[in-house]
């Protein structure tokens, strides 16, 4: 089968200022906080209402911060060609030990809200997550998180931690409080949250380089993974091949900065996932919008990549590109989720950003077993697809409004919608 990236890839185009105001994300300049980026806000405004043309890049939204009570896990920074992780941790809750009760959705709450087969279904299926640096404590940490929330006792190899080229030694250096340990354990638990029968690669790539992630992705898919889970991104087109494999699906975050765009989670061969905000009642799903505000800042990733093509399965007509997103879940910190990371934490986290919707998408493709049979997003799209239809938030300002404003049908924010179940994977 011929490799979806070469059908979809044209060159980059890019006006000389875009291109010198440019900001890539590094993933260990230290935890938390925000960076300034170069471009001023009138230079977004002037992107983010382009009628059909690019939208700003997730590098370039990061000026627009945080909520107060949120920070970053990782960094972002100038260096080029190297990706940032997602993550981002609430302050005003967690940093709680091992005796203390978590705070945020639990295996359960995300089971019951999705509508989930995740007792029954996901035997024989493999999720992987591609991580940057080693996390020494990934196993016990997985192993407590399963316990405590008695998860299925793990079988043999069901849990494997192996390095960029797929080997289990010698693994990459542990990076201190850099941040991707705790991106590491939000990935391997959404796993286990969503679907505790699927084994679960963890790679670890020796930096956050666009070539050394890409190369954990290969690896992993050689190791047998069916699908694997991408929660980190960055600017440009560069990488694309890695994220090319017919058979194998790969899904990716959308980023936290608002309107904006990304990659890898913009190729066309990948697919892309947006955040929502969740809310329950009674274990229930009550609610479920877009996670952001029209106003920008901290929100879902969206928008129009106009420097690669459209796949066939997307029939928007306000993107001549690729328009992200094509599907959705809870992404915001305030609805995060709960984690457990002893690395460089004290132990319990409400953790939210796109890093929590990739990887329970990708998790979903194991529960529904059908990844080997699919083409990227494109089953997302099939009419009568079983998605909860997101209708009302924003992202950011922007034209035509659907890239950044959910509505009836498809929108950027959340693509086609919420998982109802696992069917439409």
């Amino acid at each position: 089968m011929k490799p979806l990236a070469s059908m979809y890839l044209k060159p980059l185009a890019m006006s000389g200022a875009l291109a010198a105001g440019m900001l890539l994300l590094s993933a260990c300049s230290g935890g938390g906080g925000n960076a300034a980026s170069p471009l001023t806000p009138q230079s977004q405004a002037v992107s983010a209402t382009h009628p059909g043309g690019a939208a700003p890049l997730q590098t370039e939204a990061s000026s627009r911060g945080l909520e107060p009570n949120v920070r970053r896990a990782c960094n972002p920074s100038n260096e080029p060609n190297v990706w940032s992780c997602m993550a981002l941790i609430r302050t005003d809750v967690g940093g709680l030990g091992p005796d203390n009760s978590p705070v945020g959705y639990t295996p359960g709450d995300l089971q019951s809200a999705y509508d989930l087969p995740s007792s029954t279904a996901g035997a024989g299926q493999t999720i992987a997550v591609v991580e940057a640096y080693d996390d020494p404590n990934a196993q016990s940490d997985f192993d407590f998180y399963r316990k405590f929330f008695k998860l299925p006792k793990c079988k043999k190899k069901c849990f494997q931690k192996v390095n960029q080229n797929g080997q289990k030694s010698p693994l990459p250096s542990a990076c201190g409080s850099c941040g991707w340990d705790v991106e590491l354990s939000l990935d391997m638990e959404m796993v286990s949250a969503i679907c505790p029968n699927c084994d679960v690669i963890v790679v670890e790539a020796e930096s956050a380089t666009t070539t050394d992630l890409g190369t954990g992705v290969d690896s992993a898919i050689k190791l047998g993974a069916t699908v694997v889970s991408n929660s980190y991104g960055g600017g440009g087109t560069s990488g694309a091949s890695f994220y090319d494999h017919p058979g194998t699906i790969i899904t990716a975050s959308a980023g936290d900065d608002g309107y904006g765009v990304a990659v890898p989670a913009g190729f066309p061969t990948v697919v892309a996932v947006g955040g929502t905000t969740l809310h329950l009642s009674d274990g229930q799903r009550s609610t479920e919008t877009v996670w952001g505000s029209s106003s920008g800042g901290e929100g879902t990733g969206s928008g129009c990549e106009t420097s690669l093509s459209k796949p066939s399965w997307q029939t928007d007509t306000g993107c001549k590109g690729r328009t992200m997103n094509d599907v959705s879940a809870d992404a915001n910190p305030n609805t995060g989720v709960a984690i457990y990371d002893t690395y460089s934490q004290h132990g319990w986290l409400e953790v939210g950003g796109t890093s929590v919707s990739s990887p329970v998408v990708a998790s979903i493709y194991g529960l529904a077993g059908n990844a080997s049979t699919l083409t990227a997003a494109q089953s997302l799209y099939a009419s009568g697809a079983s998605l909860f239809d997101v209708t009302s938030g924003a992202d950011g300002s922007c034209s035509p409004a659907y890239l950044c404003t959910a509505e009836t049908g498809y929108d950027g924010p959340t693509g086609n919608g919420a998982p109802i179940g696992a069917t439409a994977f």
